[in-house]
């Protein structure tokens, strides 16, 4: 048996995160794509899968990707939800481990000393 979830802590207690980190985390989606999308990582090679995501042909910097990254995986989202036929499971997938990436990419805010 587990304990009692934990609940999430509060930007104000987290460290200085970038704002496109924090976007990405407070994403809420279905346990199972998560998890997927944790095992892709693994296999993620960035300068191959992320020009073929957004289909171009060098990958562009971190921030620049996630931001379209974010858009599609919003219009991925919607799809799902509506139950349009057009929804691809695997591409939602293959966002959110290029999102999941990327986040490990993007610049730390400078921290200041106790």
């Amino acid at each position: 048996m587990t304990g009692p979830a934990t609940p999430p802590a509060t930007e104000a207690a987290m460290p200085a995160t970038h704002p496109l980190a924090l976007l990405v985390t407070g994403l809420r989606r279905p346990a199972l794509l998560i998890r997927a999308a944790r095992a892709g990582l693994v296999e993620y090679n960035r300068n191959r899968d992320l020009k073929r995501l957004m289909r171009l042909p060098h990958p562009p910097a971190p921030e620049r990707a996630l931001d379209a990254l974010l858009t599609e995986e919003a219009m991925l989202e919607e799809t799902r939800k509506a139950g349009d036929g057009r929804y691809s499971v695997a591409r939602h997938i293959e966002v959110l481990i290029a999102m999941m990436a990327e986040v490990r990419l993007l610049p730390r805010p400078a921290t200041t000393g106790a």
